[in-house]
């Protein structure tokens, strides 16, 4: 039986634009100019003799015939690219979108990511720093990194590596806390929008008796980070983000050794392409990396 199918890629373009409702938001997904996303959507609406969109002035609409067909189409789409994952025999290669948090992207994972191209120079990493849910496999996302407790729905999610919290200044300023005491006349800072600070080490540890509300901060563990690097303060070192630094002595380890946090890193992604051997490369080869994070810092 032969199928009578409209071009893929007119439908590849369709979907976006649908999607969007913007032929210039669809064009930057694929990496193609507005006006051939333009010209694509015109030949199926040709092919399928009925208009999907109506056009007006900087506003695109779906019509009645155009929101009925896109569903069908998102579907048929995922059921190719999730037959095409699954290929048994199929080698790693093309590309691979991994969404990550900039924190660790910027501190962990760009200063190692040449050791995965060597290993595997077929494919190619695209990095999505910008923090937001990811919604699989729409958002043209095939794994991402986060840092929470896990629980998410609709998802594969696994444990990559358990936090772990300990203080971290600049090695000029370590000689001087030697004690938890110290730390009352030290600059603290803190991160605002992290759930473990401050005072999840100190309930860990025991410890009373010192103001930890007290002192900077920042809606970042990068900017904490550098700030401590740099002689402002005492941050609360998170490894393995702060590993590299600690190694190369740019961060000194204070009233150690470091304590577990309820919080860790996992590979999270949908649930069709879990098996795809890009994203099973990628999962072994973070997992590799990641043992020597395991140990705690001198």
């Amino acid at each position: 039986m032969a199928y009578r199918l409209p071009p893929l890629n007119a439908l590849r373009l369709f979907e976006a634009a649908g999607r969007h409702l913007s032929f210039k938001q669809a064009a930057e997904e694929l990496n193609v100019t507005p006006s051939a996303v333009s010209h694509g959507v015109q030949g199926l609406e040709g092919w399928l003799g009925v208009a999907l969109f109506t056009r007006g002035h900087r506003q695109l609409a779906l019509t009645e015939a155009g929101a009925a067909y896109l569903p069908q189409v998102r579907s048929a789409l995922a059921q190719l690219a999730s037959a095409t994952d699954l290929v048994p025999g199929r080698v790693p290669g093309g590309r691979l979108t991994v969404s990550v948090a900039p924190t660790f992207g910027l501190r962990w994972l760009i200063p190692r990511l040449g050791r995965f191209h060597e290993r595997y120079s077929e494919i190619e990493v695209t990095l999505d720093t910008t923090q937001r849910n990811v919604e699989f496999p729409r958002d043209g996302i095939d794994v991402a990194i986060r840092m929470g407790k896990g629980g998410w729905t609709g998802v594969s999610e696994e444990l990559l590596i358990t936090e772990r919290l300990v203080p971290v200044c600049a090695p000029a300023l370590a000689g001087g806390i030697q004690t938890v005491a110290d730390l009352a006349h030290a600059t603290l800072l803190h991160v605002v929008n992290v759930s473990e600070d401050w005072a999840a080490w100190a309930a860990e540890r025991g410890v009373e008796g010192v103001d930890f509300g007290r002192g900077q901060r920042f809606d970042n563990v990068h900017l904490a980070l550098e700030v401590a690097a740099r002689g402002g303060g005492v941050a609360m070192g998170r490894l393995p983000v702060a590993q590299d630094d600690i190694a190369s002595g740019r961060l000194a380890c204070v009233l150690g050794p470091p304590v577990p946090a309820a919080t860790g890193y996992w590979l999270v992604t949908g649930e069709a392409s879990k098996a795809r051997p890009e994203v099973a490369a990628f999962r072994a080869w973070l997992r590799s990396e990641l043992e020597g994070a395991v140990q705690d810092p001198a």
